[in-house]
């Protein structure tokens, strides 16, 4: 063994050793490849599948009858940028919280992990890991419980630009006077049509204050630790699940996570819709008031045909969405990481 007195431990102690260096980008890139392949992903997937999601936040707060009857209306008022109608905020915002949200998710996972190995003798981790395993209580309750701390976290970031993002959407539809319950909070309404993002946020401030910002919290952050703790319990699982059987022991298995991808946006969706379509009403009936003014609170009914309207359009989005998303994911991770340093 060589002695602590070494040249090359000087060398790596002195002032002007490697230490204290800035480290090369690649090597930056690889510390945060997670952050750097969700970020990456986000755009792309988004990008992608927003039409469908403009889709489903119209379905979901006014009447259609149905997916047809919705492209038909928007493409013939609007044409192709009524599909493409608030398209910049989820750019920034879903990047932004895609990338927070895994970076939580992973260190969580591992928070988690240590925790159940110091106490109940259990590496969930190690055994995901394990060619020829499958998911169990204790696998499915640690994924599930990351996912739910990376939801409830990224709500404080979220919420102010899916509700700019909402504003948008249906901003046409708010203007329209026969879509407004009171003549009075028509003109409230109307002043939401064709803003970009940065001035419907400004209208947002300007009509209900800085806390506006975050009108239907409560009901974003139940869908979002619900939600994500779902979506991850799901992509984790069905992606274990179909490595063990397709006798593949690589956990990054391009089909395992395609289906994975696509199946845990399905489950997650069509579990806490009628959450995010109470979400999504409130928010629009609020744009129609300003600040002081009370906006009756939206129920959650589960197993009710209307909270489901736009179920069919969200589950289509959310699939091809995320299993874009995670091919494109663990394809980037897997490039960072094959770097050379």
């Amino acid at each position: 063994m060589p002695s602590h007195g070494s040249s090359d431990n000087k060398k790596r102690d002195s002032p002007s050793g490697p230490q204290n260096e800035k480290p090369p980008p690649q090597r930056l890139v690889k510390r945060y490849r997670v952050e750097v392949a969700a970020s990456m992903s986000s755009v792309l997937s988004t990008a992608t599948a927003f039409p469908l999601d403009s889709v489903k936040t119209r379905m979901q707060t006014y009447q259609y009858s149905g997916f047809r009857d919705c492209v038909r209306h928007t493409y013939k008022t609007e044409k192709l940028r009524g599909f493409f109608r608030g398209v910049t905020a989820p750019m920034a915002s879903v990047t932004l919280v895609r990338t927070v949200s895994f970076s939580i998710y992973q260190r969580s996972k591992h928070v988690y992990n240590d925790w159940l190995k110091r106490n109940w003798g259990v590496d969930v981790l190690g055994h995901v890991s394990t060619k020829g395993s499958y998911p169990n209580l204790w696998s499915i309750a640690t994924f599930g419980a990351a996912g739910a701390t990376a939801g409830s976290c990224i709500t404080l970031i979220a919420c102010p630009f899916e509700l700019t993002k909402l504003s948008a959407q249906v901003s046409v539809l708010l203007a329209d006077k026969k879509n407004c319950p009171e003549p009075k909070s028509y003109a409230v309404a109307a002043s939401y049509q064709n803003k970009g993002t940065l001035k419907t946020l400004g209208n947002l401030v300007k009509h209900r204050g800085f806390t506006g910002l975050y009108t239907g919290f409560n009901l974003h952050l139940l869908r979002d630790t619900l939600g994500t703790g779902l979506y991850f319990m799901t992509y984790e699982s069905s992606k274990q699940l179909l490595t063990t059987f397709g006798g593949d022991g690589s956990h990054s298995n391009p089909l395992a996570v395609l289906v994975a991808g696509g199946l845990c946006g399905i489950v997650s969706w069509a579990m806490i819709y009628p959450i995010d379509s109470a979400k999504s009403v409130y928010q629009r009936n609020s744009l129609m008031y300003t600040k002081g003014q009370k906006v009756q609170p939206v129920k959650i009914q589960f197993f009710h045909r209307h909270m489901y309207r736009g179920l069919g359009v969200s589950m289509g989005r959310s699939c091809v969405v995320n299993a874009i998303f995670f091919s494109s994911f663990e394809f980037i991770k897997k490039r960072i990481k094959a770097m050379d340093d």
